[in-house]
């Protein structure tokens, strides 16, 4: 895929955003946005992790049970910490939606992570669940993705009797928003380069 290939189009901003998000949040427990950031951001964010040199090799688990599992997943990730004027536009935003799912959806988010994520073709993940009931603190899972591509890499969602409900393809600036301990999930074998957000909401 070429730089211009991955280029994302103009899109008018949604100032009513979140409030586009959260019927469909609160009804379903998942929610797809597209067009929900602001599109220069959009081309900020996908600049940043195109030249991002920090790029690793994602793992599986948490913490001391953190390890590498090419069979599981093969995409490479860079945490966000607020180094650049995009980046902290981002999570400004993140911090909007946590502040109305809260006050909306009483979910009683307490702080928001995520990372880039980077999928070359050939790269995948395993269907998986972002949190188990019990075991984690992650509440609801965010997915931005920041360039679109014409086949591969789509997020599929499945329901609670594992039957395939949604498939994803991604485009940019397209939002997607729900209960991590509720919808297994995976992606699908990539065939062009795709960027993400990948982000959770915890209630540490």
């Amino acid at each position: 895929m070429t730089t211009a290939e991955l280029l994302t189009p103009d899109w008018p901003t949604k100032d009513d955003w979140i409030e586009q998000l959260l019927p469909d949040f609160y009804q379903h427990g998942l929610a797809i946005l597209p067009q929900a950031i602001p599109a220069p951001l959009c081309r900020a964010l996908l600049q940043e992790v195109q030249q991002h040199t920090d790029l690793r090799s994602a793992g599986v688990g948490r913490q001391q049970q953190l390890q590498l599992n090419s069979d599981i997943r093969r995409d490479q990730t860079a945490w966000l910490d607020g180094r650049s004027p995009a980046q902290q536009q981002y999570l400004a935003l993140m911090a909007a939606l946590q502040m109305q799912m809260n006050r909306r959806c009483f979910l009683g988010l307490t702080h928001h992570e995520c990372h880039f994520a980077r999928y070359q073709p050939g790269d995948f993940y395993q269907t998986h669940l972002d949190a188990f009931v019990g075991r984690s603190n992650r509440v609801l899972t965010t997915v931005l993705y920041l360039n679109s591509v014409s086949a591969g890499g789509e997020l599929v969602i499945y329901n609670e009797q594992q039957q395939e409900i949604q498939r994803v393809l991604p485009e940019a600036g397209l939002l997607v928003a729900f209960e991590s301990v509720r919808f297994p999930h995976q992606v699908l074998p990539a065939q062009q380069q795709r960027f993400s957000i990948a982000g959770w909401f915890r209630n540490d």
